[in-house]
């Protein structure tokens, strides 16, 4: 093996994927907050916010948790590094549109395709079967994917959009099957460390009809249906949520930030919900705020705290938190809240840049804190053994 793939970096999918997309969102978020929001091309932003920013930490947090959790090999080293050179290329033909559009689609479009061909025939060999249910999750990303680029080439802009919401609902889905996993075990393992109850028993009955929920609302939203339909079946789907995550007692850990903020995370995931079923219902209430709700809020902040959990547990070190990461999740929380408000008064310019502002603050802090650790070795674990992540 080449000294290059043998250095720590390229050691676990989170390092290079958190050591490139938190950047990414960074610099896409400065060039959104300093361009006149006319100038814009909302597209490609929506485009690299979630095919370059958010497809980097979805990346890092998927081939580094699964190994642990389907008890899977590790991609790493050169396969790795061949993954992050795909993503850095769509990422390159997007900034520098040199290509003709075609090629630009096939390089843009070969990350998640390549990544599902390499987990193939290891979760095919896992004894939980359960765990093939991140293909679907890869095979939509890569749908919604090429759909957007077939807008782009067609000069279909309706086409495009569609390709982009069609990625928002992959993502909210994978986020629901991965909180179904993580939450109630770490919920329940400081539940009884703590004496506060018993542990949170498995529901497969509420994770299926929590997942074909939200799968029933994308066909139907994504499909045009009319919009008495979206709205029940929106309602229908935040109910489920809603009893699920209730049943997993966050209230029981509020002091326990690295679990408690994920309980948050979902809870911005049915608020989302319940705001695209009130949109389809009620002219009152915003098209657009179901997605901020979501994006800013249950993404943003399942993503910090996922990073941060995985960046610790994964190098050797205890998870304890910092108050400056504390912190980090506080402002995404605000950050989240203020784009909500602004989605009602889209007058008040002074609120989405705030809530942009916070959100830079909150990944920056993120990259402060953990940058170091992406290309250190990772510490001798000499502790007591945590939870997987």
């Amino acid at each position: 093996m080449s000294p290059a793939f043998s250095a720590p970096l390229w050691a676990s999918a989170f390092r290079p994927f958190f050591l490139l997309g938190v950047p990414c969102g960074l610099w896409l978020m400065l060039v959104w907050l300093a361009t006149p929001l006319a100038a814009v091309d909302g597209l490609w932003h929506g485009h690299e916010m979630i095919f370059g920013f958010t497809a980097a930490i979805v990346s890092g947090v998927i081939l580094t948790a699964l190994p642990s959790w389907a008890g899977i090999e590790e991609i790493k080293e050169r396969r790795l590094a061949s993954l992050v050179l795909l993503w850095l290329a769509g990422r390159a033909v997007m900034a520098l549109p040199l290509l003709p559009p075609l090629a630009t689609a096939v390089v843009d479009c070969a990350l998640f395709p390549s990544m599902a061909a390499m987990l193939v025939p290891q979760l095919l060999r896992a004894q939980n079967r359960w765990y093939l249910l991140a293909l679907p999750g890869l095979l939509g990303l890569a749908v919604a994917n090429v759909t957007f680029h077939i807008g782009l080439m067609t000069g279909n802009e309706v086409r495009a959009s569609a390709g982009l919401h069609l990625a928002v609902y992959t993502l909210l889905v994978l986020y629901i099957l991965k909180s179904g996993v993580m939450i109630p075990v770490f919920t329940s393992n400081e539940l009884r460390d703590r004496g506060r109850g018993a542990a949170i028993p498995r529901h497969v009955g509420l994770e299926v009809s929590a997942v074909l929920s939200i799968t029933a609302l994308s066909l139907a939203d994504l499909a045009g249906w009319d919009a008495t339909w979206v709205g029940a079946i929106g309602v229908l789907a935040c109910l489920i949520n809603a009893v699920r995550l209730l049943r997993w007692r966050g209230w029981k850990v509020a002091d326990v930030p690295v679990v408690f903020v994920m309980h948050l995370g979902i809870a911005w995931l049915v608020l989302a919900l319940g705001l695209r079923a009130a949109a389809a219902l009620s002219p009152a209430v915003p098209a657009q705020a179901w997605l901020h709700a979501f994006t800013v809020g249950g993404m943003g902040l399942c993503m910090t705290v996922l990073m941060t959990r995985v960046v610790l547990r994964h190098t050797g070190r205890p998870v304890v938190l910092s108050r400056a990461i504390r912190l980090a999740y506080a402002l995404m929380f605000l950050a989240a809240t203020l784009r909500l408000f602004w989605a009602f008064w889209p007058l008040a310019d002074l609120l989405v840049q705030a809530s942009a502002l916070l959100w830079i603050a909150s990944f920056a802090i993120y990259l402060w804190l953990f940058a170091a650790m992406f290309w250190q070795p990772s510490m001798p674990r000499i502790a007591k053994p945590l939870v997987r992540t």
